[in-house]
């Protein structure tokens, strides 16, 4: 199958486009190159002959949050996802998958959600998911199977979130942000990739799916996993005025956390490989760590 795949050379998207590429399938890396032409013209020329889409670009949130990062965090989501859907209709034979990405921010931190649930987020990312989801259905107006999978965070030690605290873990600086009870949905690397696979094998899926391991815990618990893991203390509590201070409102974000599981993979016999926190980080970071 040829694929194509924006967002490849990021964490998720080299993870997955290796993944494929021993599978046997062609990926086209689209960049920003292929979006920055006027029109659709040229994006669609990269996306002849492509049996599938997949769309993972969309600029990090951990960044400062100013006015102008805001727009760039907009436009990489949904001006992508709407240009993508266009080009894809230009085309007389339009390929038969869409996947475009969402996240568990579509959701307030108050309850735990599953697909039947209707995302009920009303903050700058609540509403940012709103219309990246929003965009990615114009390709269902067209006849195109599209599955929306709204990510947990994902754990890998060369990327992501992990990657970012294993450094002060391992010096025993690490722990909890505020009281630690925010909620903390995560979902391993490898399991995210085999939901991919399943979906581009399944031609019955369609619709959001939440890819999200079945056991969320607090980030508290995560701190505390993470540091009996590494072996190391996990007591030092980030204070929220300190994220505040080097993310602005992007700190409240990163502060707050939602409760999210997927009830439609395991529907289908999705069977994740790492159900549990312990053994992910285990498996990522402990003593049989193979460098994920």
């Amino acid at each position: 199958m040829q694929i194509a795949m924006t967002g490849a050379t990021g964490f998720v998207g080299s993870h997955l486009e290796q993944a494929l590429k021993r599978d046997g399938h062609q990926v086209v890396r689209l960049g920003r190159e292929d979006f920055d032409p006027p029109g659709t013209k040229h994006l669609g020329r990269r996306l002849e002959g492509c049996q599938a889409v997949l769309n993972l670009a969309g600029e990090p949130i951990n960044r400062r949050w100013t006015e102008a990062y805001k727009q760039r965090m907009v436009s990489s989501r949904v001006v992508t996802t709407q240009r993508l859907v266009a080009a894809m209709s230009q085309l007389g034979s339009p390929p038969g998958t869409f996947i475009s990405t969402s996240a568990m921010g579509a959701f307030a931190s108050e309850n735990c959600y599953t697909e039947s649930d209707i995302p009920d987020g009303t903050d700058f990312l609540g509403c940012l998911a709103r219309d990246w989801e929003q965009a990615a259905s114009g390709a269902r107006a067209q006849g195109i199977r599209t599955l929306i999978f709204r990510f947990g965070l994902v754990l890998g030690n060369d990327g992501g979130l992990l990657k970012q605290l294993l450094i002060p873990f391992r010096f025993g600086l690490g722990g909890p942000v505020g009281d630690g009870n925010q909620h903390f949905s995560w979902v391993h690397i490898d399991d995210l990739v085999e939901a991919y696979r399943m979906a581009l094998e399944n031609d019955s899926m369609e619709g959001a799916y939440h890819v999200c391991a079945p056991n969320p815990v607090s980030n508290r618990e995560f701190s505390e996993t993470l540091g009996a893991v590494l072996k190391r203390p996990a007591v030092f509590r980030v204070p929220l005025f300190m994220l505040k201070l080097l993310y602005g409102e992007g700190g409240d974000a990163m502060a707050s956390g939602q409760c999210v599981t997927s009830a439609r993979l395991p529907e289908l016999g999705f069977q994740f490989r790492y159900p549990a926190l312990g053994t992910a980080l285990e498996n990522l970071v402990g003593g049989n760590s193979q460098g994920r």
